[in-house]
């Protein structure tokens, strides 16, 4: 259900990394839907063919642009940017979306290890909104939504990389957010806890065979966890991005807005 108006991101280019996870095609199809022009990327190209697809039957296809690409290398992270521009013009508005997750412990977990997710969930993130964000100051204007999570916030077992990454991403979101706002542009993130996307199924079907358990208790237990005995929908974390993007939310500036289902109050 739709539950924002249809031009409340008129004029607007929003561009969208990680759009073939379950938070970044949720995201995508929402903005459409409020106006928007809109880039998708990510590297499963048949993914990104399904989403155009479904985009296309929500906004007209002038305002869509698609391209695969692996944002963690710098020859194409550049190319992506050159090439929505020429097909969309000035990128007003970027979500990153892109991200990976793991699950081993120190004794576990190789330098290499850390510095894939670093790579991946904060690094190529940082990069390519460092080439996009010279125009929006240049614009005087820009919104940036960073895809964080609790786990930005606060450690849990088995999760030193990935936390590591996430807390990286909230320090940078906050100190940009003071450097950007000089300029009219604003620099938040958002922060789900549990969200029922591939990735995170998968994360409950690796715990499961490793604590010999079925996937339903694995699920169920965290449900259970969850004061609202309800793991996060896509499109919840969406409608959150999407109003961190519109002028309703133009006094919000550096802020973890916590998705958790009351798990993390603070």
């Amino acid at each position: 259900m739709a539950i924002f108006s249809k031009d409340a991101l008129e004029g607007r280019h929003v561009l969208i990394t990680g759009a073939t996870g379950g938070i970044g095609r949720e995201t995508a199809k929402i903005v459409a839907q409020m106006g928007a022009k809109v880039t998708i990327t990510g590297r499963n190209a048949d993914k990104l063919a399904e989403l155009r697809q479904e985009l296309e039957g929500l906004t007209d296809a002038s305002k869509l642009f698609v391209q695969q690409a692996d944002i963690t290398e710098e020859a194409e992270r550049t190319q992506l940017v050159s090439n929505a521009r020429d097909a969309l013009g000035f990128i007003s508005d970027l979500v990153n979306a892109a991200g990976i997750a793991g699950n081993k412990t120190v004794n576990q977990l190789e330098e290499a290890d850390i510095q894939a997710m670093l790579t991946v969930n904060y690094l190529s993130a940082f990069s390519l909104t460092k080439e996009i964000y010279q125009e929006m100051q240049e614009k005087q204007q820009g919104n940036i939504v960073n895809v964080a999570s609790l786990s930005g916030l606060r450690g849990t077992y088995g999760n030193s990389a990935y936390a590591s990454s996430k807390f990286a991403m909230i320090g940078w979101t906050q100190s940009m957010a003071l450097e950007a706002i000089a300029y009219n542009i604003r620099v938040n993130a958002v922060c789900p806890g549990f969200v029922d996307t591939e990735m995170v199924q998968g994360l409950f079907e690796a715990k499961a065979e490793n604590t010999n358990q079925s996937y339903e208790q694995v699920r169920k237990a965290a449900e259970d966890s969850l004061p609202s005995q309800k793991i996060t929908a896509p499109d919840e974390v969406g409608n959150t991005i999407a109003y961190l993007l519109t002028d309703a939310a133009r006094n919000i500036v550096g802020e973890s807005v916590k998705i958790s289902g009351g798990a993390v109050m603070r």
